[in-house]
């Protein structure tokens, strides 16, 4: 008799959402993963929280008008399917917009799941309506952040184990897949030493045994390659330019990418490999949980965008516009950082961290901290935090001061005084007027247009040399990285296919492994909002599907 109808390898959230799914279908699950139960819940745990949400209750309070037709619209043109093994991605992403256009808010809503009242405005676009980026604010935040959202599975799961539907197998690394008359019936790994390291932390790969389980079916639900740098690099598009030696990490450690190569070893087909998803605003975490600890910026639109050698970045690459395209952009300067110039105004109102963790007001659901980000004078905690105790950030009040700081944090006269003066007075001149020929201006003004931006996103425009908004602040940026867009290609049941192009059975995929859907149904851009929501669409998929099977 098998050990259980279905073994999960993975207990983030696309791993939690398949075995609650299987739970409530009466079946026997198992769950391993090569962390601890205290990393429960996987990457999904340390996000904002986003969900990517169209014509929601809450977009309609703020007036903004949205749509299936729209949404769609703008997520080809920011997918940009191109490729024949794109026919599987292009059909998750119609099925995921019709999700996140129907049922997708109710479902969640139903466990318990609530949302921040106010709608961000993420990838605002490339400038033009066929191409990328949101038309309209699409950003729905958890109240609670990525605990938030994971916290109704994690419930579900942790019921489903006390009552014996699921049984959790921590610290057991899977490392084959058991293959027997051409369909997948088990795994095989090695058991970990246990491991008391806090969740994030890098821990032990000492092997203390190994074990074989026995099932009618396996989802592989094990996350993508950030956490690995050397598979980043190698993987690395030539569109994009060389990779960066400075890489900084978005994920922990144990987002490795081993299950990907594990699943091609045993058969399966890997897709768009040279898909992914880095974001080019990224600091050194001044107090690190994982090796090469970065934090995003999720910046508003009024920071003056320089490259190492102190070039405005030309439209539409400005702050939370166009994150690849930026990234291309800039591996063309030969340099692996950049800069933002700002205010004390701008950093206060516009400077947002990813992470629950920086963000212990939506995280901790603190009205009471939430009306101090909204009103005051500093930033949030953990903003100010960085600009004190980061490496990245140089705080000065005045210009000359500012730029011979940048120089020196980075070790070498990159930046000359006068040609960034220049690109400062320039773009203050714009400020002066109603009127502008600057897009980033104009920018600025469409976005407090918005009643969400105008009151948490988006700073009143002022000049950077206005001295009543200093200090100046200068932030160098490093590319972090986050998200596989490519991997294991599966049908709208998560099944895997082969390198033959047939359906291997027994073998499913979920969430990042395959590439949130179909091996890549973001394409080569995402719209953002979208990873958490295609961990959880891809799992219930997964999930209901293996449940009418085994």
């Amino acid at each position: 008799m098998p050990d259980a109808d279905v073994i999960i390898v993975g207990a983030g959230l696309a791993g939690l959402v398949a075995a609650t799914e299987l739970a409530d279908a009466g079946k026997r699950v198992i769950v391993l993963d090569q962390e601890s139960r205290l990393n429960l819940g996987g990457q999904a745990f340390w996000s904002l929280g986003g969900l990517f949400l169209v014509d929601s209750p809450e977009q309609r309070r703020l007036g903004i008008r949205d749509c299936y037709d729209l949404a769609l619209q703008d997520w080809l043109g920011a997918a940009g399917f191109d490729r024949a093994e794109d026919h599987w991605p292009r059909r998750w992403a119609e099925a995921y917009l019709a999700f996140a256009a129907g049922e997708k808010r109710s479902w969640l809503r139903g466990m318990g799941h609530r949302i921040f009242p106010v709608v961000g405005w993420a990838e605002r676009g490339g400038g033009n309506a066929l191409g990328h980026g949101n038309s309209v604010p699409r950003f729905h935040v958890t109240w609670g952040t990525g605990p938030g959202v994971v916290e109704p599975f994690e419930r579900r799961a942790l019921e489903a184990e006390r009552t014996g539907r699921i049984a959790f197998g921590f610290r057991h690394r899977v490392d084959k897949l058991v293959v027997s008359n051409g369909a997948i019936t088990g795994v095989q790994g090695a058991l970990l030493e246990p491991s008391e390291a806090a969740r994030g932390v890098a821990s032990s790969r000492v092997t203390v045994g190994d074990f074989e389980m026995q099932a009618g079916a396996v989802i592989v639900a094990s996350g993508g390659i950030g956490g690995n740098t050397g598979l980043v690099r190698q993987n690395w598009p030539a569109r994009l330019g060389t990779p960066p030696e400075g890489l900084v990490c978005g994920v922990p450690a144990h987002v490795d990418g081993r299950m990907l190569g594990i699943a091609e070893a045993a058969g399966a087909r890997l897709i768009n490999r040279d898909r992914m998803w880095h974001y080019v605003e990224g600091l050194r975490n001044w107090n690190p949980i994982w090796p090469q600890h970065g934090i995003r910026i999720l910046p508003g639109p009024s920071s003056l965008w320089l490259d190492a050698q102190g070039r405005r970045l030309p439209g539409p690459f400005y702050p939370g516009y166009d994150t690849l395209g930026t990234l291309e952009h800039l591996r063309r300067s030969g340099f692996d950082h950049s800069w933002f110039i700002l205010t004390q105004s701008i950093i206060r109102k516009e400077f947002a961290l990813s992470g629950s963790e920086q963000n212990p007001d939506l995280t901790g659901r603190d009205w009471r901290l939430i009306l101090a980000r909204i009103r005051g004078r500093q930033a949030t905690g953990p903003v100010e935090a960085f600009k004190k105790y980061g490496e990245d950030f140089v705080v000065r009040d005045n210009l000359d001061s500012l730029v011979a700081g940048m120089n020196a944090l980075v070790g070498e006269p990159l930046l000359d005084a006068a040609a960034v003066r220049r690109e400062v007075e320039a773009r203050d001149r714009e400020i002066a007027n109603a009127f502008t020929k600057d897009g980033q201006v104009m920018g600025i003004r469409n976005a407090r247009r918005y009643l969400g931006d105008r009151l948490v996103r988006t700073a009143s425009p002022h000049a950077l040399l206005d001295p009543a908004h200093g200090p100046l602040i200068a932030v160098r940026l490093h590319i972090l990285t986050r998200k596989t867009l490519g991997g294991l290609e599966t049908d709208l049941d998560g099944r895997v296919f082969g390198h033959d192009l047939a359906v291997i059975p027994g073998l499913y995929a979920a969430g990042e492994a395959s590439g949130f859907g179909g091996g890549g149904m973001h394409g080569y851009r995402a719209l953002e909002g979208s990873f958490l929501g295609g961990c959880l669409f891809s799992g219930r998929q997964a999930g209901r599907a293996a449940a009418r099977v085994v």
